[in-house]
This record gives C-alpha cells, structure tokens and sequence, in this order.
C-alpha cells in the first residue's frame, strides 16, 4: 500500500486528535513505523513523531499535498483527499502535479526538477552526482562557495525522491555500505508525468 494511502485511510473521516505539541500521537507513530516498514531506513523505537523523521515528513507532505490539514487541534482528511483515498489514478495524478513540492528555495525545486529529469531520462547510475554537475553548471553553490557535491545534490533532491519512495517506486537493492535504490519503470512514468504537469 502507498504510504499516502496508508495515511489518508488512518486518518479517517474523524480524524485524529494531536498532541499538545502538534504532533501525531504515539499509538499512530507506532502504527506508521511498523506497517510501513520503515524500521530498515531509520533507527530508533519509531514511536514519538519529532523523533522519527520518516513518519513526520510522511505527514507533512501530504500536508503540502493538500491531503491532510490541521484544525483545533486535528489532523483531518481534506475534501480533496477523501476523494483520492479510494482513487489510486487520481492520487498518483495528484502528486505527480505537485512534486517537486513547491519551496521558497529555488535551489530544492531546480535539484527536485533535475532529479526528476534523470529519472524521466532513465539514467541509472549516480544520478545525485549527474543532479550536482548540472546545479553547479546552473550557477548553485556551497555557502561557502565551493561546487555542489552529491550529497548535497541529494540533500536538496530529497522531497522529489521521498515522494517517489513513498509511492513504491524506487526499489531497494544491495545491503550494507552497498544498499542503494534503483528506479522502476514506473518512477521514469511518474517522473515524466511530474514534468509535464510542472509548473502545475
């Protein structure tokens, strides 16, 4: 099940009450980590959502997706997510025109766009080294200058793929220090889909 899904259907039409703080409660938290599986991309008890940043970006970005709101103190299912909750098309539509997420950092979006446009190209090798080359030939650098490196490349990429990630598109292969993610046939479908609707 996509992990958007997975959020919109826990939610429910009752939505579920924060905590004082703003954050989903234990009980959901604890719900998220082990039905999603994500106990093998972070570490912890995966039980207090400030401290399991998978969980809490989930929700955010379906908060910026328009799929989820807060109200008094809740976290309710919008009009356009109990639509898309039983419409996979529609929501895989849905997010295509809305990835990369819309930032106030140019930087994000062109590293989201230039991701997408490795995927849609079907590149399969360092793709973050290829996002890094072509921010630097855009005139983006380091705060101190120096060129964009791959890891920060993926640093400011790193909505657009969490997207794709959270749909199942990417697959995870290797283990160890060699444990990476490929792209599906499905991610160079998404991420050419995202192109053409962008900017939305």
């Amino acid at each position: 099940m996509w992990a958007y899904t997975w959020m919109l259907q826990r939610v429910g039409d009752d939505g579920i009450k924060l905590t004082q703080a703003g954050y989903l409660p234990p009980a959901h938290v604890e719900a998220a980590f082990g039905e999603l599986d994500l106990g093998k991309a972070w570490i912890g008890k995966g039980n207090r959502e400030d401290q399991t940043y998978p969980v809490l970006h989930l929700r955010e970005s379906a908060q910026r997706a328009g799929l989820l709101r807060k109200h008094r103190g809740r976290l309710l299912v919008t009009a356009r997510g109990k639509a898309l909750r039983s419409d996979p098309a529609g929501l895989w539509w849905h997010l295509a025109e809305r990835t990369p997420v819309a930032s106030a950092d140019r930087s994000v979006r062109d590293a989201g766009l230039l991701y997408l446009a490795a995927v849609a190209a079907e590149v399969t090798e360092d793709v973050d080294a290829l996002v890094a080359e072509l921010l630097n030939a855009l005139g983006w650098m380091s705060g101190d200058g120096s060129p964009i490196t791959a890891l920060s490349a993926a640093t400011a990429s790193f909505d657009a793929k969490a997207t794709l990630r959270r749909l199942g598109l990417l697959q995870r292969v290797g283990s160890g220090l060699d444990r990476r993610e490929r792209t599906t046939r499905a991610a160079v479908d998404f991420a050419r889909a995202a192109l053409k609707t962008w900017p939305r």
